[in-house]
C-alpha cells in the first residue's frame, strides 16, 4: 500500500505545476512563497531546539495558539516552525506576534522532498494537530529518531472507517506516533483500534483562550451595528448564507431595522455569496471599514481573515455553520466566551463533547430547518435576557488542558 501511496504522491508532483499555476490564478496561493511546497526554504534554521507544528488550515492552528504562547517562553526551545496547507492559515500565522514562530508551507508529501525537509530544519519534535497525517512524512521521522506526536487527535468515524479498511497500512502509519494526545474520548477508541500505541487524553485544546486576545473593528462599523437589531451566521458554508439571507428576509417583517452579519468559513467566496444574496433582493455591504454603509444595508458580510472574536463581542446571537451540511460543524467555544447565545444545524460530529458541554448549560440550540430558526431567533432578539457568563469555567477547563499538554512536550523535550 506504501508503494501505491507513493506512486500517487509521484503523480501529484508531476502534476504540481499545474496545479500551483491554477491556485495562483484563484488567488489561493502566494506568489512569493508557493515553491515552499516544493521543498524551497524561505527562511533558515537558527541554532539550538526547533520544535515543529503542523495545521492543515485556520481552525488547527488557532486552537493551539496558547500552548504556542506557553511554548515561546521556554528557554528550552529556540525557534517553532510551524507549517499549515493554506493561504488563509498564513495569514492567520502571521498576525501572531511571537519572535520564536516562523512559517512555512507544508511541502508535498513526496518522499525526495520531504527528506530534504526534515533535513534543513532538524526538528527535535514534530507536532501534528487533529488528523494530519502524512505517510513518507511520518515514516522519515521515524526513521530519523525524531519525536513524533499527534495533538488534539480528532479522528472521526468517518475517516476511521476509511483508515480501517487499510488495516496494516493504518497500523504502520498510526505506530510511528510516539505520542497522540487525543481531544474527545471517541478518538481513543478509533486511535487503539488504528496502531496507535501512546494514546492519552486530557481534553480539547479549543477550551484554551491566547493570552493576547485583540478586538479589531472600527469605530464607524461598531455605530452602525449598534443602531440594529442584529444577529450573526458565522463560519457559514455553501448554502448556509442563503438559508441566513431567507431567515432575514422573514425576520425583516418584524424588525424593521434588522441587520444580519454573515463571516463565511471561505472569505474568498465572498463574490458567489454576495450575488446569491442579491439575487433574493437583499443590499449587501462588504466589509471595508473605510467605506460608507449604507443604512438601508441587509447583510453585512464580512470577507476578511481574523475578525470572528470581533463581532461576537457586538453581537449575541449567532447561529454558527458547517452544521446544516455533512460538514461536522465549527467551534463554538470562541463565541461562547463573548456570551452568545448559540445555534447550530444537527451535523456537529466534530465538536459532539463540546456541544453536550455547552446544551448542559443551555448556551446551544440545535435548529433543523428555516421556520424553526427563524422562530428561536425571533424570541431571542425580542429577548432582553443575557446569556449567563460561562467563561470563567470554560477557561479553567482550557487552562488544565493547556498544563498538561505543557508537560507531556516538555517530558519529550527533556529527552532530546
Amino acid at each position: 500500500m506504501i508503494l501505491f501511496y507513493r506512486f500517487l504522491i509521484n503523480v501529484i508532483f508531476i502534476l504540481s505545476p499545474l496545479i500551483i499555476l491554477i491556485r495562483l490564478l484563484k488567488k489561493r496561493e502566494s506568489p512569493k512563497r508557493f515553491k515552499e511546497k516544493l521543498g524551497f526554504f524561505t527562511k533558515n534554521r537558527s541554532k539550538g531546539k526547533l520544535i515543529w507544528f503542523h495545521g492543515a488550515s485556520v481552525g488547527e492552528l488557532q486552537s493551539i495558539v496558547p500552548l504556542l504562547e506557553k511554548l515561546e517562553k521556554s528557554k528550552k526551545i529556540s525557534q517553532i516552525l510551524i507549517t499549515s496547507n493554506t493561504l488563509s492559515s498564513s495569514k492567520i500565522i502571521s498576525k501572531i506576534k511571537l519572535k520564536k514562530i516562523l512559517h512555512q508551507f507544508f511541502p508535498i508529501d513526496n518522499e525526495l522532498i520531504i527528506k530534504k525537509f526534515i533535513n534543513h530544519w532538524k526538528p527535535s519534535a514534530a507536532f501534528f494537530i487533529d488528523s494530519e497525517i502524512w505517510p513518507n512524512t511520518m515514516i522519515n521521522l521515524n526513521k530519523e529518531k525524531i519525536p513524533t506526536i499527534l495533538i488534539n487527535a480528532r479522528i472521526t468515524k468517518k475517516s476511521y472507517k476509511k483508515w480501517i479498511k487499510l488495516k496494516n497500512f493504518s497500523k504502520l502509519i498510526f505506530n510511528k506516533f510516539d505520542l497522540c494526545l487525543s481531544s474527545n474520548k471517541e478518538t481513543v477508541s478509533f486511535l487503539k483500534k488504528l496502531g496507535a500505541k501512546n494514546i492519552k487524553y486530557f481534553g480539547n485544546l479549543k477550551y484554551s483562550q491566547s493570552e493576547n486576545e485583540k478586538i479589531e473593528i472600527d469605530s464607524q462599523t461598531i455605530k452602525f451595528i449598534s443602531r440594529k437589531t442584529v444577529w450573526c451566521a458565522s463560519s457559514t458554508h455553501n448554502s448556509e448564507e442563503k438559508f441566513a439571507g431567507l431567515i432575514h428576509k422573514k425576520l425583516k417583517k418584524k424588525y424593521k431595522n434588522l441587520l444580519t452579519v454573515i463571516i463565511p468559513r471561505h472569505i474568498d467566496r465572498d463574490e458567489e455569496i454576495k450575488e446569491q444574496l442579491s439575487n433574493l433582493g437583499l443590499k449587501v455591504h462588504t466589509h471595508e471599514p473605510k467605506s460608507r454603509i449604507n443604512e438601508d444595508t441587509d447583510i453585512y458580510l464580512v470577507n476578511a481573515f481574523g475578525k470572528t472574536k470581533s463581532f461576537y463581542s457586538l453581537i449575541k446571537n449567532i447561529f454558527l455553520g458547517g452544521s446544516l451540511i455533512e460538514h461536522g460543524g465549527q467551534n463554538p467555544l470562541e463565541a461562547v466566551r463573548y456570551n452568545c447565545n448559540i445555534l447550530h444545524g444537527p451535523n456537529v460530529s466534530n465538536f459532539n463533547e463540546i456541544y453536550k458541554f455547552l446544551n448542559k448549560q443551555k448556551i446551544s440550540k440545535k435548529v433543523i430547518n428555516l421556520n424553526q430558526t427563524t422562530n428561536i431567533l425571533n424570541k431571542l432578539l425580542n429577548s432582553k435576557k443575557s446569556q449567563k457568563n460561562i467563561k470563567d469555567k470554560i477557561n479553567k477547563i482550557g487552562q488544565k488542558i493547556i498544563e498538561k499538554n505543557i508537560d507531556e512536550i516538555n517530558l519529550i523535550l527533556n529527552k532530546v
